[in-house]
């Protein structure tokens, strides 16, 4: 989706952060900007950042973690804008810092209630209508550097959330048909809210990077460069392995999963 103008965007977590910026870029390409968030004030705040910069936009109040409200955000969007061009699945938490032995099942349980299970609403509810009604559409969902390695030590619960969300945006981009465009944004540390030290790439550095890379249809957006330096790191480490324990042979194939499924649809 190369142009967005007059195109709906709506982004979760849009009250601050990576989704604040997202808007911006949103509402620099013209797009009419529906922007969620549990945070009411920073939803007020990013409203009248965006208003004053001439930009159509709207807010709603949702909790992602809760199905009805994602359901009722998408009723609100279909019937105040006639439908949504574009989903922007943002919205995230971090977690407490620890070992893995010592999670709090709480903790652990809200964690992947927004990061994961929220993503996987907006997937559903949005996915469901852009199926029905065959229009060019596209979803984003946010992932992460760690959706490919540790980046953050003892953050297990965020590390799988993020290799979670990576797993459902793939498998979602081979189920969809054509009119549909996935894709996966990957931050790496970006200086947000939702990181407690000021540090990492500016957040409007890191938007001005991606945006070229949504509007070419690309599916892994990427930034953060020394990231291919650690996920070759942990590739290297899983081929060695295969390599000294179980290397290729000949017809080897014949236990791939794709390769039994597709056997065994063919004997059905």
């Amino acid at each position: 989706m190369e142009n967005f103008q007059d195109k709906t965007v709506v982004i979760t977590g849009g009250g601050s952060g990576i989704g604040r910026a997202f808007a911006r870029r949103f509402g620099e390409e013209s797009a009419r900007l529906v922007l969620a968030d549990v945070n009411e004030s920073e939803l007020a705040e990013a409203s009248a950042e965006l208003t004053a910069a001439g930009r159509d936009v709207v807010t709603k109040v949702c909790d992602v973690s809760d199905v009805a409200q994602v359901e009722q955000l998408a009723d609100e969007v279909w019937s105040s804008h006639g439908r949504a061009d574009v989903l922007f699945n943002n919205a995230g938490i971090a977690t407490a810092r620890g070992p893995a032995i010592e999670t709090d099942p709480k903790e652990m349980a809200h964690i992947f209630g927004v990061n994961l299970f929220g993503v996987w609403n907006g997937v559903s509810v949005f996915g469901k209508r852009f199926l029905a009604e065959e229009q060019p559409s596209l979803i984003l969902n946010t992932g992460s550097e760690n959706s490919f390695f540790i980046a953050t030590p003892q953050s297990w619960p965020y590390v799988a959330t993020k290799h979670a969300v990576w797993a459902m945006t793939e498998s979602l981009r081979e189920e969809v048909p054509d009119h549909i465009g996935v894709g996966l944004v990957i931050p790496g540390f970006v200086n947000t809210p939702l990181v407690p030290v000021d540090a990492g790439m500016d957040v409007d550095e890191f938007t001005e990077i991606a945006m070229p890379q949504i509007k070419a249809g690309e599916f892994y957006i990427v930034t953060h460069s020394y990231n291919a330096v650690k996920i070759e790191e942990r590739m290297s480490e899983i081929r060695e392995a295969y390599a000294r324990y179980a290397p290729r042979h000949e017809g080897d194939q014949a236990l791939d999963v794709r390769t039994l499924l597709a056997r065994r649809a063919g004997q059905s």
